[in-house]
């Protein structure tokens, strides 16, 4: 009888590796990359390269003639401190803020308005979809475009509106005047974004299931009060994030009044902050004061839409300290 006996093996069991990230980990990486190569090309460099320009300026040495007669040196403040003392700084900040009082709330309030009633069904169900596309599609005219079609409807020589009025014997203002040149302006953005507004609204909407209205029909709730008690209160995040779009949209107008400026002498080139930015870059060749003109436009824009975001976000949104 052989007896065969097995030697321990001397060589120690293998240490437990680490196993390596798989390929599907770095998927969403590779679908982030051309986003972020974008953001950072296009939007993140050039708002950091504007904050280098605004702390820069020009020295002229000599008469200025020769390749080494202009050299670029630091600045500090001082584009700041003659961008923010320029006499038409503070008109055009007067007359953004009278824009945007005419403008957010009325758009808002239709934006809401109409998404109210398209979701209470008082339009027939093959006319809804119509009805959305209808509202929807001032939003897809370029603003230009519709800045210029909004322009000969006021002027007073081709406007089918003035006509008719004057056919009927009412004397129509002159929309491009200095009186009333802000509402005409102001028109066009509503005009051109209400509907983006109401999709998303009446898409919040959608999303509340329809049980909850029909209780409250069940308890005798008027439609009127389920849009005051029930549907408005629920949309109220999505009103806070147009709000903060519009606020922005704001702040940064320049396409509607710098299109209607060849067609009246009453839009100025600094009528609004940004078109100062464009006089002081392209007019006058001042990059640096444009630099530092565009850096408080975005300043303010950052902390103007946080700063409301942050006063109503713990009750619009149910946020809760930790």
């Amino acid at each position: 009888m052989t007896l065969t006996t097995t030697r321990p093996s001397s060589t120690a069991a293998p240490v437990a590796r680490k196993p390596a990230p798989s390929r599907r980990a770095r998927v969403p990486y590779a679908f982030l990359a051309p986003g972020l190569l974008l953001f950072t090309l296009f939007l993140a460099a050039p708002i950091v390269y504007a904050g280098y320009l605004s702390l820069r300026k020009v020295k002229v040495s000599g008469l200025g003639l020769g390749s080494k007669s202009r050299t670029e040196v630091w600045a500090g403040l001082s584009n700041y401190t003659r961008s923010m003392t320029d006499p038409e700084w503070l008109p055009s900040v007067y007359r953004i803020l009278g824009y945007g009082l005419v403008v957010v709330p009325v758009m808002l309030g239709l934006a809401l308005l109409m998404a109210l009633l398209l979701d209470a069904g008082r339009t027939r169900p093959g006319l809804s979809g119509f009805a959305r596309i209808s509202i929807f599609l001032p939003y897809a005219v370029p603003a230009v475009v519709a800045s210029l079609l909004w322009g000969f409807l006021y002027l007073p020589r081709v406007s089918p509106f003035v006509y008719t009025l004057d056919k009927l014997g009412i004397h129509a203002p002159e929309l491009l005047s200095s009186s009333w040149v802000l509402y005409a302006v102001a028109n066009v953005a509503v005009w051109g974004g209400t509907g983006f507004n109401m999709i998303v609204l009446y898409t919040a909407l959608r999303a509340v299931p329809t049980s909850l209205y029909e209780s409250a029909r069940i308890d005798g709730a008027s439609e009127l009060a389920i849009a005051w008690r029930i549907k408005i209160p629920i949309v109220l995040p999505s009103l806070i994030m147009t709000f903060v779009f519009s606020m922005i949209a704001t702040l940064q107008v320049f396409a509607e009044p710098m299109t209607l400026k060849p067609l009246s002498n009453t839009i100025s080139f600094t009528w609004t902050p940004l078109m100062k930015v464009y006089r002081d870059a392209f007019v006058r060749n001042d990059i640096y004061a444009a630099a530092a003109t565009s850096v408080v436009i975005a300043v303010a824009t950052f902390v103007l839409s946080f700063g409301f975001l942050k006063l109503v976000g713990r009750r619009a949104f149910n946020q809760e300290e930790s």
